[in-house]
């Protein structure tokens, strides 16, 4: 049994952590402000703190390090309603145990109450000083999705660790890197930026390294990045060379211009980004398992703008207003219809897409409130394929029930209780959660959300069906 300590002015949110907390077994303590936080901190000295970080107007995450010394360094979750990545940097960046994004599954605040049980009081280093990246390239969006790649970019942002970013084309890969460089210590140093895709394939290793023969001397964008950040988008286009040479790069510290035998010195952080899952035999064909592992080191998957439908409209609502920047009257206005054309449509070029047609639909509506009508026509390519696909399915779904419903009332029709709609709500059930599970690769959290369940429902409704995913 361990002692808590509970920061949130929010009494319905108070009261059901303590009861949770209470039904694992410990003792549970509530403060409503920092003043009654620092009072019960130093007099309860709390194994663990959860702490709000928007205490009615006071900040908690300014609190934190007081809060860590007056329980003698134990671990501090972060809670917020308002998570955005300045947030979760400021918590990593003032020593936050964990971070989490309300409202919250139970569940997780268990998961993570017992983890920082777990690991109990740290030393705690100075922390570091907290500051705001240039914000000219924010990340946006409020979904759970986007909660955890601020998480992620908070955490890796800290080190010096290579950073592997996947993604589908469009998701906002560049954004996540620029983001990485710019919280990081090496943010007054150079970020370099290339694509490789963009090279001739002869003229990738030159590009990189440098020249080191002849007229031809000259350093690469690795040197030119020393002391910064390097991203390599599309790096699963590198040739077989240039992997060998970015493998010893990031093993030893040390880079080797081209016509060049001796090895110089390189102080620079890696980070590489690619649509392509080069885990696949595919692209590990031709992809170097021993690079790939060392890139891997941390890894984030951007989600597809599909995976987080209520960013939408706060990232066309951004969009706009920076296609408007500098224009007397500011950003028009955007009808409600216009949004809802939004909300509908398929996105399949994700983030970048939606940033074009925004932008088109501005320039057509002149100045004006923008309207469906103004949004650029979708490709044949790309008409609704997600409307038609479903129709179809649905169609043959009805089919299926058809045949399932005769078979089902001839072989069962002589049963005291027949009951066909239990039955097939039951096979239909199984099976949707079981394709949910494989869609997820396992993850109940995002197959929950997914079906529109929450985590707890989906645990119940597999264990009654006897699934073991």
């Amino acid at each position: 049994m361990s002692q808590i300590l509970i920061v949130d002015d929010e009494p319905a949110i108070g009261w059901s952590l303590k009861e949770l907390l209470r039904d694992g077994g410990h003792e549970v303590a509530l403060a409503a402000d920092v003043a009654g936080a620092d009072q019960a901190a130093a007099r309860d000295r709390p194994a663990c703190i959860l702490l709000d970080v928007r205490l009615g107007g006071e900040d908690g995450i300014a609190a934190l390090p007081r809060l860590r010394a007056a329980a003698g360094g134990a671990p501090v979750v972060v809670m917020t309603a308002f998570g955005d990545l300045d947030t979760a940097v400021r918590a990593v960046q003032a020593g936050a145990f964990d971070y989490l994004v309300k409202p919250f599954d139970l569940e997780r605040v268990a998961e993570v109450v017992r983890r920082a049980l777990a690991e109990g009081p740290t030393t705690m280093a100075e922390a570091e000083p907290v500051f705001d990246a240039d914000d000219h390239r924010p990340l946006v969006g409020s979904s759970p999705a986007m909660q955890e790649i601020y998480k992620q970019v908070a955490l890796v942002a800290a080190s010096d660790l290579p950073v592997l970013v996947t993604g589908p084309a469009g998701t906002g890969k560049d954004v996540v890197a620029w983001a990485i460089h710019a919280y990081s210590r090496r943010r007054q140093q150079p970020l370099v930026t290339t694509n490789l895709a963009a090279l001739a394939p002869a003229a990738i290793e030159g590009e990189l390294f440098g020249h080191a023969s002849g007229d031809r001397e000259r350093p690469g964008l690795i040197e030119l990045a020393a002391g910064g950040t390097i991203v390599l988008d599309e790096i699963d286009q590198a040739p077989a060379e240039v992997q060998v040479k970015l493998l010893r790069m990031l093993e030893t510290g040390e880079s080797v211009r081209v016509g060049e035998a001796a090895a110089r010195r390189i102080d620079i952080r890696v980070i590489a980004a690619t649509d392509r899952d080069l885990s696949d035999p595919p692209a590990a064909g031709s992809f170097r398992h021993d690079l790939r592992q060392r890139l891997a080191v941390f890894t984030i998957r951007m989600p597809t703008l599909a995976e987080r439908p209520t960013d939408v409209e706060p990232l066309a609502r951004h969009f706009l207003t920076r296609h408007a920047a500098g224009r007397p009257g500011g950003p028009p206005a955007m009808s409600a219809e216009f949004l809802a054309a939004l909300e509908r449509r398929p996105w399949p070029g994700n983030v970048r897409e939606l940033k074009h047609a925004v932008e088109y639909a501005a320039v057509m509506a002149r100045g004006g409130t923008l309207r469906p009508e103004h949004l650029p026509r979708l490709s044949p390519a790309t008409d609704a394929p997600g409307d038609a696909n479903l129709t179809a399915a649905a169609t043959r779904v009805g089919a299926a029930v058809k045949e399932w419903s005769a078979a089902a009332r001839r072989e069962l029709a002589g049963l005291p209780e027949p009951d066909l709609h239990h039955r097939a709500v039951q096979l239909v059930e199984a099976m949707l959660l079981r394709e949910a599970l494989a869609h997820t690769g396992g993850n109940r959290t995002a197959a929950a959300k997914l079906l529109g369940l929450d985590r707890a429902t989906l645990r119940t409704k597999l264990r009654a069906l006897g699934i073991d995913d």
